[in-house]
């Protein structure tokens, strides 16, 4: 079975966070998740021409087909597999409640340094 991959920033500590909780919530009969650092060579290759120097802006989800998701869109496939995930990912096809989400993500997603700090990458 092919497997997707999550591409997360690997120095934000929310999204190592973020990363650990889903390896261990994601049931083992869904389609299996490859989490690779944005920081790495192999995201580099898998991202092409969407990927930046520096830090992420966002987190991507590479799905089999080579379909690649971004931001908030990276993560509802993944919550829907979570025991009570269908019920918010039905909640988000709302267009205004997908907006409020795709907003608190981006502001999230740009405050997450100062708020939650950063750690080095490991070798």
């Amino acid at each position: 079975m092919a497997s997707c991959v999550l591409v997360y920033d690997g120095e934000c500590r929310l999204c190592l966070g973020t990363k650990q909780k889903l390896e261990q919530s994601l049931p083992p009969q869904s389609i299996p998740v490859t989490f690779i650092p944005y920081q790495s060579e192999e995201a580099k290759q898998a991202l092409g021409s969407r990927y930046r120097s520096g830090r992420p802006e966002m987190a991507y989800l590479i799905e089999p087909s080579g379909f690649v998701r971004e931001g908030l869109d990276a993560f509802l496939p993944l919550i829907a597999r979570l025991p009570g995930g269908r019920l918010l990912v039905a909640l988000a096809r709302l267009p205004l409640v997908k907006q409020g989400l795709a907003a608190l993500y981006r502001m999230v997603a740009r405050h997450r340094y100062r708020w939650f700090g950063s750690v080095p990458l490991k070798p």
